[in-house]
């Protein structure tokens, strides 16, 4: 039966273990619509990470740092993905979050952008 201590003080308790995204969605609709991740007694996980005993825990969404990191991140791996589908023979190498956004290197010879007719 975990009792979830949140960040103002309050808590919640659960009868069986329980997701972040459950407590956001107990707590209301609209965190719960925003939910991308939560830290539980200061780890990061994901939103589908389940809580079985107390613990304190935060709501991340994309107003916070690493809610914003979190969507950068998951924003590349789709680039990156999206350019294999596209040139299978492009190699995925380095593909950081950067402070305005994120970039991927693709290392691909000229003849992957010729059109094959």
């Amino acid at each position: 039966m975990p009792t979830i201590t949140l960040p103002d003080g309050s808590s919640r308790v659960f009868e069986d273990p329980v997701s972040i995204l459950e407590i956001a969605n107990d707590i209301g609709a609209g965190l719960g619509r925003a939910t991308l991740a939560g830290e539980v007694d200061g780890q990061l996980v994901d939103a589908a990470f389940m809580v079985e005993q107390d613990c304190v825990l935060r709501i991340i969404t994309d107003r916070d740092a690493e809610g914003l990191d979190i969507i950068r991140h998951s924003c590349a791996h789709l680039m990156a993905q999206a350019v294999k589908t596209m040139f299978p023979e492009a190699q995925v190498t380095i593909g950081p979050t950067i402070e305005d956004g994120f970039y991927y290197d693709f290392p691909l010879s000229k003849r992957a952008f010729q059109r094959q007719t």
